[in-house]
């Protein structure tokens, strides 16, 4: 979101948690990349009340990237706005399914939940906002279901019947892709090898959803809703709702066929979500 907003000539100012010693080298290199490209880099904490709402005062839209584990910390930045006074924009951290319109297994509901915790105090807050509703991630998942980097690996495991249909978009753009086990043929035919398919049923699924314990239950429920039940595609986008190739048709957004190429040639790292 920064390295886009650069790219359109807008000042940015990224509030970011103060460094430690404990700090990761790569968050380090990555606010170092961002000095670089002019971007006004404010250290703090979110309990630093009067300086985020110096910092909200700087701008004119507000975009919270927080993890899962800090969502309802977004209450604070809600409160900082208000102060504020100045927001013309604030876009919360959904960034995923569309938690409005969907019904998951309960470890993925208490999840989505919070989240729109946050959705109905913007509401209530009065504070012109955007949901935006990205579903997946392409390059994580196609990490996480075709694992590009493991070039040992003859199987890939689909989840339920693997006809299902989902919404990715790869992290650089927007865009729609279905995915099914036609994914699994393209790779296979791009990669010319050949990979067992490895079937986890539904019931696979359900019972450590409901036994594991929270957060270890999340992924596993997340996996039935996209992948078994194909959530993402059974509801109609409502009239107050926009689907963004409309909003922006001059921007090429890339096919599921790109964007496995990009993986054959520039393959992203694989990440891990954060849900502690």
């Amino acid at each position: 979101m920064v390295k886009a907003s650069v790219k359109m000539g807008h000042p940015i100012y990224v509030y970011s948690r103060p460094m430690t010693p404990q700090t990761h080298p790569s968050k380090i290199e990555l606010l170092k990349e961002f000095q670089s490209m002019d971007v006004n880099i404010v250290q703090g904490e979110l309990d630093e009340h009067e300086k985020l709402v110096w910092v909200i005062q700087q701008v004119d839209v507000v975009i919270s990237a927080l993890a899962y584990p800090q969502v309802l910390d977004q209450l604070k930045i809600i409160d900082a706005i208000k102060v504020a006074g100045t927001t013309k924009r604030f876009l919360p951290s959904d960034f995923g399914v569309e938690e409005d319109s969907v019904t998951v297994l309960s470890p993925f509901q208490d999840f989505l939940d919070k989240k729109r915790i946050i959705r109905r105090a913007i509401e209530a807050a009065g504070i012109s906002y955007t949901f935006v509703s990205a579903n997946c991630f392409g390059a994580y998942f196609v990490n996480y279901l075709l694992h590009p980097h493991d070039h040992s690996n003859d199987s890939i495991t689909v989840y339920g019947s693997g006809e299902a249909q989902a919404v990715l978009n790869y992290e650089e753009d927007i865009a729609l892709y279905t995915i099914k086990l036609e994914l699994i043929a393209l790779w296979e035919k791009k990669t010319g090898r050949s990979f067992k398919r490895v079937h986890v049923s539904e019931e696979e699924l359900v019972k450590p959803s409901e036994t594991l314990p929270n957060p270890q239950n999340i992924p596993v429920a997340i996996l039935h809703s996209i992948f078994v039940k194909g959530v993402l595609m059974n509801f109609e986008i409502g009239e107050d709702d926009i689907e963004v190739s409309k909003l922006y048709p001059d921007i090429n957004y890339h096919t599921i066929d790109q964007l496995l190429d990009i993986f054959l040639t520039y393959p992203p790292s694989p990440r891990n979500a954060a849900f502690e």
